[in-house]
């Protein structure tokens, strides 16, 4: 026999979290393994038609380095990383542009779509949504840093009842410019600034922040986080991310999370339930 007394907790356990993100945005970074394997792929998009049915205002900011990497390496493009960020030269820059901004954004569009989401795709040269400069001086190539966000444009989306759906690239200074690639993790926290959003969430394909014991740390603060940084806990891929959240609660976003992506309906479990799946940042 069914154990309906379970169901019950469950849903009776996720009302007090509906009821407290209702209406409100949420900026969610899609990438690693929820991005390509078709199973995870499938659960994303329910979890999404979720928190829309649910009268939350869902942002996609997407990545795509697995497929970038891939078509590199076909065309014999040298890319290297340095503390977790592409260095982009102008001839791998066109290629990344061509795999965000088009295969993958319409591919995760499409796929909304198709389950029933009111998907826009869009990347940052639209709207002038994201101004970027050479980050750190130019020391990553075109990879850039964002200088301006245009949250009047996803919140004019918002406002139509869209879920935009963002590619990471961003326009120059001045006419003619190439563009940038951004990391996503940047783009991400960009939005949620911008947009004023209550929560930003980063799916990865690790459980989330983990002490030199390899135990995960369910909830972090400013100064617990840059003590973590000194002592090198907090390294490699990681950083990008975590000073991502960090930007976000700086900057009035409630909370950053970094959750396990291949947990399947990961995004529920976190915004929905007491026990969550992730660590998660705040200000203090």
């Amino acid at each position: 026999m069914r154990n309906y007394s379970k169901i019950v907790s469950v849903l009776l356990d996720s009302l007090p979290y509906i009821r407290f993100f209702r209406g409100s945005k949420i900026v969610i970074k899609y990438g690693g393994a929820a991005q390509i394997n078709p199973h995870l792929k499938e659960q994303f998009a329910i979890d999404i038609v979720m928190l829309y049915m649910l009268g939350i205002q869902p942002v996609i900011v997407h990545g795509g380095g697995k497929r970038i990497n891939e078509l590199l390496d076909a065309l014999e493009i040298p890319s290297t990383f340095v503390d977790g960020l592409r260095v982009t030269s102008i001839d791998a820059l066109k290629i990344v542009e061509m795999v965000l901004s088009g295969e993958i954004n319409k591919e995760i569009v499409a796929f909304l779509n198709f389950h029933g989401v009111n998907a826009l795709g869009i990347s940052g040269k639209d709207a002038s949504l994201f101004q970027a400069i050479p980050k750190d001086n130019g020391k990553y190539g075109y990879t850039g840093e964002i200088t301006e966000t245009n949250g009047t444009v996803i919140n004019n989306l918002l406002a139509q009842n869209f879920v935009p759906v963002i590619a990471p690239v961003a326009c120059g200074e001045e006419a003619g410019h190439p563009g940038f690639n951004i990391n996503a993790d940047s783009a991400a926290s960009a939005v949620a600034i911008a947009i004023g959003a209550k929560r930003v969430i980063f799916l990865t394909d690790t459980q989330g922040v983990l002490d030199r014991n390899g135990q995960i740390l369910n909830s972090l603060n400013i100064m617990q986080t840059q003590a973590l940084y000194q002592d090198g806990t907090i390294s490699g891929g990681m950083i990008p991310k975590v000073e991502a959240c960090l930007d976000c609660v700086r900057s009035g976003v409630e909370k950053a999370h970094i959750i396990d992506g291949r947990i399947p309906h990961s995004l529920l479990l976190e915004l929905f339930t007491s026990a969550g799946v992730g660590t998660e940042f705040s200000a203090e």
